[in-house]
């Protein structure tokens, strides 16, 4: 009997695996109530603007890792545009070494803000004129749902 070894983990910039047609696997699974609820939030950040996977979490009373896997199976982009959670050292490099700048997802993210007219030095997001708080976010989840209730009573 031979020992098994634990999976390697993701880094930042590993993809979720592939299919057979080349999309990126999602779940086979409607999303979770709190899966839902983080893609609620994040359907409120403005074009434009970003929040943290610590911002969000914190509004949710939860942890940014949830935060995380919860965007990473993200079936409703683009949609819940989940390009605007970014760590929260506003590095998109995110880590030195070999998952630096260069991982073509953490490129295709950056380049996504930038079109939405985000601002970057280097690779960091210029100043904080960008960034969504936690107390922001539960603001703008609160008047998303109000105008959801609006355009309900107006139907």
């Amino acid at each position: 009997m031979g020992h098994r070894r634990a999976p390697k983990r993701m880094g930042p910039c590993m993809s979720p695996p592939v299919t057979a047609e080349g999309g990126v696997s999602k779940p086979n699974r409607p999303p979770t109530a709190y899966e839902q609820r983080v893609y609620e939030m994040c359907k409120a950040i403005p074009k434009g603007k970003v929040s943290t996977y610590g911002d969000m979490a914190k509004a949710l009373s939860s942890s940014a890792r949830a935060v995380g896997q919860a965007m990473r199976r993200n079936p409703f982009a683009p949609v819940v545009p989940c390009h605007r959670v970014v760590a929260s050292s506003l590095d998109l490099g995110g880590f030195s070494g070999s998952w630096g700048i260069s991982c073509a997802n953490v490129q295709r993210k950056k380049a996504m803000l930038q079109a939405e007219g985000v601002q970057f030095l280097g690779d960091k997001i210029l100043g904080s004129k960008f960034m969504v708080t936690a107390e922001n976010l539960t603001q703008l989840v609160q008047q998303q749902q109000q105008q959801q209730q609006q355009d309900g009573k107006q139907h």
